[in-house]
């Protein structure tokens, strides 16, 4: 027993040799990191900057230094008081008409995909896949393709040119891919909770509501993210099927930085600019984990 003792003693510790942390790879990992960092925090930090500064100082030229004095006007310009047309109250009824436009096509939209994806995988119907192929080919139609039948088709129903007209579309169009990705992640959901369910006597909105959506926030949480950030910085279906009264916030973003009469005043297009995104980021930096998780389990598995 001695013997043994000694003997692994003298061998030393086994296993693999620790690897150094500064080895060669790692720096040249950390540094591109760092490198591809910078380049895309450097145009944000130009924005903040300059919407912080008076034109003056703007016209020193220097955009990457810090302000010397500090100013809060060209946000309060951009949000109340910037013209974005014959108007000039600012982003505020843009930003207004966004929320208007939002709300109602993200919960209708995650609703109806989620009982599609939900069907499609575990109530098949005569036709199922054809309706899933004709789905997904949907994803891939170029938008600008459908915007004069869809002119027409709201024309007719009376609702173009109306915030209800544009849910409809987003409503639409956001079908497609939202519909992948809660088929992808109800398929990964075992079948025996399905089939324990329909034994104990659960139908179609029995299983849907008590067994799906509650192990299902992660890929709720990938499509909120996604409808969020595709409605709010849209911009075309914006244009095109509403009018200037009902112009979402990147409408009117665009009016303000493509203006052409008296002084570019670039501290309020970048507040202007900064105002406009902050609703992604922030639903972006509140729901991050969250995201990666859904991504990982509705668009790999399945």
């Amino acid at each position: 027993m001695a013997d043994t003792t000694t003997n692994t003693a003298l061998s030393g510790p086994r296993g693999p040799k620790p690897r150094k942390r500064l080895s060669r790879g790692n720096i040249i990992l950390y540094s591109t990191l760092f490198v591809v960092c910078v380049y895309y925090i450097l145009p944000l930090w130009v924005m903040v900057m300059t919407s912080l500064k008076g034109m003056p100082e703007i016209r020193m030229g220097n955009i990457f230094a810090p302000p010397v004095d500090i100013e809060f006007q060209p946000w309060v310009k951009a949000w109340a008081e910037a013209c974005t047309g014959l108007n000039c109250d600012g982003l505020s009824r843009g930003f207004g008409n966004s929320v208007r436009i939002l709300i109602p096509s993200v919960i209708l939209s995650i609703a109806v995909a989620s009982v599609n994806g939900y069907a499609l995988i575990n109530w098949r119907f005569k036709g199922s896949d054809v309706f899933f192929t004709i789905l997904i080919f949907g994803s891939f139609i170029p938008y600008q393709v459908m915007l004069y039948p869809i002119v027409i088709l709201l024309r007719e129903a009376g609702i173009y040119g109306t915030l209800w007209g544009l849910v409809l579309v987003h409503t639409v169009f956001g079908m497609p891919i939202l519909t992948l990705l809660f088929r992808n992640y109800f398929s990964s959901i075992p079948e025996e909770l399905f089939k324990a369910a329909r034994v104990d006597g659960a139908g179609f909105w029995g299983i849907y509501f008590r067994i799906m959506l509650p192990m299902s926030l992660p890929i709720f949480v990938v499509a909120i993210i996604l409808q969020v950030t595709g409605i709010w910085n849209d911009f075309l279906f914006g244009v095109v099927f509403t009018k200037p009264d009902l112009y979402p916030m990147t409408v009117q973003l665009n009016n303000i930085v493509n203006s052409v009469q008296g002084v570019k005043e670039y501290n309020v297009n970048m507040a202007a600019t900064l105002l406009t995104g902050l609703v992604p980021l922030i639903v972006y930096f509140v729901s991050g984990k969250l995201f990666v998780r859904g991504i990982a389990a509705g668009a790999v598995k399945g």
